[in-house]
């Protein structure tokens, strides 16, 4: 049996889930973690570093980089900065953590 193709990209449906109130509530207060995950996942993309090879970089293993990686995007555990500075060294960065004004609403 073939598969069909999808008929929107994953992008499109967020965005269209975020019409809904819960969902938008639910994603907006997520979006630390996915800002981290993409600037990490950009980071290693820029390094030409698979998982395993930031795991062998970090001293660890690649279930460590991948539970990392899946724990942002579930909102399952927060990595510790030690955490974050390894894997930063390990992709050829420098790990900064900057404070910004909330919006006022």
């Amino acid at each position: 049996m073939r598969r069909k193709p999808p008929t929107k990209t994953h992008r499109q449906m967020v965005e269209a889930w975020k019409k809904e109130p819960e969902f938008k509530a639910a994603y907006d207060e997520m979006e630390t973690e996915f800002a981290l995950l993409r600037e990490l996942l950009a980071a290693r993309r820029r390094a030409g570093l698979t998982q395993a090879g930031v795991a062998g970089k970090m001293g660890t293993r690649p279930t460590a980089v991948t539970r990392l990686e899946t724990a942002l995007s579930a909102n399952k555990h927060s990595p510790t900065l030690a955490t974050l500075k390894k894997y930063a060294r390990a992709v050829g960065c420098k790990l900064e953590v900057h404070l910004v004004p909330s919006k006022v609403r």
